[in-house]
């Protein structure tokens, strides 16, 4: 016997608005993703001896190459042709247009900024933010789950969610059209970013894996850029070039950094684990 059929979600994508400023759950969770992020990259700084403070400029750092990073992913991996004919459009991010596989690269060239200035192992940093970054993107998705996007394709399935087709026009006042129960893949993606994030915290503190340079970074884009290969086919399309391909783009965009996670796996559990656990490059033969 089910003990429901569906889920009929309404929730307001706008927590309040005042005319000139108004605040949506998807930027709140952004900003309590990154401040979430940050205080556990301060743990695993202290944990590993290095000055927590240091940390406030890696967070800068992160947070411009997300910013930057996820946009043009938008831009140029979505829909190039009207970007670059009007590249005025990539400044207007308010208008929505984010893509976490350019958010993802935007992340990876701050971090080799960010350690070449603090003359500390890239890898070393990176392995870390493998960590923290994983309820990061999980609280993005429940970000879009309060926008009613990205979810998944009709299900007969008793946790199926009835979202808000025409959500702009219904914040305007207009009638509700919802959509018949879909996958809330927002969810599925979320829930397996936080198994992720319980894995590497688990290697980190009880493995030997925090000194295995790329280990953990290696288990983040294996998990989440395998769960998200794996998920998107149960996911609407983004974009309409989409329909009918064999792979959508978010899979396609997925295979490197799956193939990039294996082979940081396997090249850190065939080299001996290092003994400066602080990462510093002058520590280093």
């Amino acid at each position: 016997m089910q003990l429901f059929c569906s889920v009929t979600w309404s929730a307001d994508p706008v927590i309040f608005d005042i005319g000139f400023f108004s605040l949506r759950w998807y930027a709140l969770m952004f900003i309590v993703g990154f401040y979430i992020g940050s205080k556990l990259m301060e743990v695993y700084y202290k944990h590993d001896g290095v000055n927590p403070e240091k940390v406030y400029t890696l967070f800068l750092y992160c947070f411009i190459g997300t910013i930057i990073g996820a946009r043009l992913g938008h831009c140029l991996f979505y829909d190039p042709g009207y970007y670059l004919a009007n590249p005025i459009e990539m400044l207007k991010t308010w208008k929505g247009g984010l893509a976490s596989h350019g958010g993802t690269l935007g992340v990876f060239l701050a971090v080799l900024v960010y350690a070449r200035r603090d003359r500390r192992s890239a890898l070393w940093v990176l392995d870390r933010l493998g960590i923290a970054v994983a309820p990061v993107a999980a609280l993005i998705r429940v970000g879009n789950l309060f926008n009613h996007e990205i979810y998944g394709h009709v299900t007969s399935m008793p946790w199926g969610f009835r979202f808000i087709e025409n959500v702009g026009a219904w914040s305007r006042g207009a009638e509700p059209v919802y959509t018949e129960p879909c996958h809330p893949t927002q969810i599925y993606e979320a829930l397996c970013y936080l198994a992720v994030f319980a894995v590497n915290a688990y290697l980190y503190y009880k493995t030997d894996a925090r000194n295995r340079r790329g280990l953990l970074l290696g288990v983040f884009f294996t998990g989440v850029f395998g769960s998200r290969f794996l998920i998107e086919y149960v996911k609407n399309v983004q974009e309409s070039f989409e329909e009918g391909m064999i792979l959508d783009m978010g899979q396609i965009l997925s295979i490197p950094f799956i193939v990039g996670g294996i082979w940081l796996i396997v090249r850190a559990m065939r080299r001996p684990a290092t003994a400066n656990v602080t990462g510093e490059l002058s520590n280093e033969k």
